[in-house]
């Protein structure tokens, strides 16, 4: 029988996975709602804000020690409204909290624990926090607010002005696009902090940065830069090759600790793999590198395996912290391997296994785990056993397999099972780019499912998206984020399907965003809609971090949406939205790598390919699937078709491929070659 908790908050009537972790706090935390927020402002008392999210560990660290104590939670529950928040249900109030810690002290993460006054104005924050710290920093505050509060108010109010100084985007009147040329002394500038051996930043702890390889790949290839294309790949590889994929049930993990990608923060997040299955699957089509498409097929897996919901849309995550043997939760204990449990599972097969997984001092990592991590091409540990790669391969294959076997054995990690809108837009984009370029009808099938999951359970009866879904609800409205990642979704499954059923979606969708996210100033988009609650300030998220900007991505869905439906002068918009970001961009192209993605593309020669005719199915398969960054494609097999690039070019017993730039094609063609021909002369 199970044991009655000892305390239960509000958060019990919550569903969020993350804040249910806390519902039995002795800590009387409440959600981030009016009712809330009101009872401070007539009781006159701080607001306590803590965000943080299902798969944080230092979140899980600082709910052992501080949250579930009762010493700090008498502090907390005399002195304050204790507000508890998950960041990836409320991201517009993560973005204002983690601006403000970052003014405060020049750095953020998780968990963000803000003071506020009883209007949500910040005044003070930190991350973790040990107890002792913890609590005597809350009673000197307090004792503060009480005895001197126009200090904090003050402090406070300057807070609150630059916040939304912080979020002004600085405009200059310059209405030149950025070129080819400026991108080469930006892409030359921003060179020098790579790591050419490891790939990444010569920094740690290193980020996978999915946004900035996916400029940079199409960058090098199509400036036929061989330094930048090596650097992609070396990256590229190492990710692969490194801890920080899980190289027995696929998937990548959050970031890796060290400079070699060797010791993941453990959590797998759906946005990351939906990021990195889309990127993997482009480079793959760049290069038939097949460790490329492996990775694919693995990550693909993963998320199938341990993410999809019977409904077919997508969890949110998997926490870093899993049960050990002993019932301690433990960072990675899901994952790591002790070279006694190696050999014993392994057999004959052990010195091989050892050897292509480093089970020496350079993939150690502490108290006797080793993480599984490459340092050597496969070639090379099969001239040392006298075999060939295959036969290289087919051991490691059938060794991971036993090991996947006997890990299934273990406490797994605990499921945030929540589905978000945006997370699931970007895996809907992965899905449909591993069927481009690897041609595995199942993704097709897996893309399909999960659009219509979207259309079914997130979009309401005015056509507006949720941002969330849980338990059977969609309850919280969506954000920029939301709609632009869905917008690129259906896109793109157009783009392999050909039914214009998710033109028309996109289209619908970039309507409302148009009419009620706009900042008629900047010509961008305000994270919330103009229908929502007012927060402290309305956030202009432009900024390109691990997840390309909600602005960033709409304004590629722009370009893309202005080639299909010319006459909705979308092309405009995006120009303002461009001029506006100019300066940003190459400013602080680091930050931007979406949006230099999109000045390329503005700078080189656009295409449209448009295939018409009975037999356009083998045609376009034969097209997608290489590399093209540089267009857009559309296919019919009606004459009935209103789509404005398909529209009166059929013609009866023939298949024809229309080249076209800005509306204006080239005589077609039958041949998929003689298509590439031009398209490609770019690269």
């Amino acid at each position: 029988m199970a044991k009655h908790p000892k305390f239960t908050n509000n958060l019990i009537k919550e569903s969020s996975p993350y804040l249910l972790q806390h519902a039995h706090n002795p800590v009387n935390w409440e959600a981030w709602n009016a009712k809330t927020l009101q009872r401070a402002i007539e009781e006159n008392k701080l607001i306590l804000i803590s965000i943080g999210y299902a798969a944080c560990h230092w979140c899980h660290v600082m709910e052992h020690e501080c949250f579930e104590d009762e010493d700090v939670a008498r502090t907390m529950n005399s002195h304050f409204i204790n507000i508890k928040v998950d960041r990836e249900e409320r991201p517009d109030i993560d973005h204002i909290y983690m601006d403000a810690l970052q003014m405060m002290t020049g750095s953020g993460g998780w968990p963000l624990n803000i003071l506020a006054l009883p209007d949500g104005r910040p005044f003070w924050g930190a991350t973790f926090v040990k107890k002792q710290e913890w609590i005597l920093v809350l009673n000197q505050l307090q004792e503060l607010y009480e005895n001197n509060p126009q200090k904090i108010i003050g402090y406070a109010e300057n807070m609150a002005h630059g916040l939304k100084e912080i979020n002004t985007v600085a405009i200059e009147k310059n209405s030149d696009i950025i070129t080819v040329s400026d991108i080469k002394e930006i892409v030359k500038d921003w060179s020098t902090y790579f790591d050419t051996f490891l790939g990444g930043y010569k920094r740690a702890p290193k980020f996978m940065m999915p946004v900035n390889l996916n400029f940079l790949l199409h960058y090098g290839h199509s400036q036929k830069d061989d330094a930048i294309n090596k650097y992609v790949h070396t990256t590229l590889t190492r990710m692969a090759w490194g801890g920080i994929f899980d190289h027995v049930g696929g998937g990548f993990s959050r970031y890796s600790v060290d400079t070699k990608w060797h010791v993941p923060h453990f959590e797998k997040m759906l946005y990351d793999n939906g990021l990195l299955i889309s990127l993997y699957a482009k480079a793959y089509a760049a290069t038939k590198n097949t460790l490329y498409k492996n990775v694919v097929q693995q990550s693909i897996s993963f998320i199938e395996e341990e993410l999809l919901d019977a409904s077919n849309g997508f969890y949110s995550s998997l926490d870093a912290d899993s049960l050990t043997k002993t019932g301690k939760l433990v960072e990675g204990a899901f994952y790591v391997w002790e070279e006694k449990q190696l050999q014993k599972i392994l057999g004959e097969n052990y010195p091989l296994f050892a050897d292509f997984y480093s089970i020496n001092s350079y993939g150690f990592w502490e108290e006797d785990n080793y993480v599984l991590i490459r340092d050597a091409e496969a070639t090379e540990i099969g001239d040392k056993y006298n075999l060939s790669e295959e036969q290289v391969f087919n051991i490691i294959t059938k060794c991971l397999d036993s090991l996947k076997q006997e890990r299934e054995k273990r406490d797994k990690p605990r499921l945030d099972d929540k589905i978000l809108t945006s997370w699931n837009g970007l895996a809907l984009k992965g899905l449909t780019d591993a069927y481009r370029y690897l041609g595995n009808k199942k993704y097709l099938e897996m893309a399909q499912r999960n659009a219509h999951f979207i259309l079914n359970n997130l979009v309401d009866k005015e056509g507006r998206l949720y941002h969330n879904h849980k338990n059977g609800k969609s309850t919280i409205s969506g954000f920029l984020e939301d709609y632009a990642a869905v917008i690129d979704g259906f896109i793109s499954l157009y783009e392999v399907s050909y039914d214009e059923t998710w033109l028309i979606h996109s289209l619908k969708l970039t309507h409302y965003v148009l009419d009620n996210f706009s900042d008629t100033s900047t010509g961008l988009f305000f994270f919330t809609s103009n229908k929502e609650e007012a927060l402290i300030r309305k956030t202009l998220e432009v900024a390109d971090n691990v997840i390309p900007s909600s602005n960033s991505i709409m304004a590629h869905n722009l370009l893309k949406l202005s080639k299909y439906f010319p006459e909705e002068n979308f092309e405009t918009r995006l120009k303002q939205i461009m001029n506006t970001m100019r300066k940003s961009i190459t400013d602080n192209p680091q930050n931007h790598a979406n949006w230099l993605h999109l000045s390329l593309l503005m700078s080189q020669d656009y295409y449209e390919v448009v295939v018409i005719g009975e037999n356009f199915e083998p045609i376009c398969r034969s097209l997608i699937n290489n590399y093209l960054p540089n267009a857009i494609f559309a296919a019919s097999n009606s004459k009935a078709s209103n789509l404005p690039l398909v529209k009166n070019r059929y013609i009866d017993n023939k298949t024809l491929i229309y080249v076209c730039k800005k509306g204006t094609c080239q005589l077609p063609v039958e041949e998929t070659e003689d298509a590439l021909k031009i398209v490609k002369a770019q690269f």
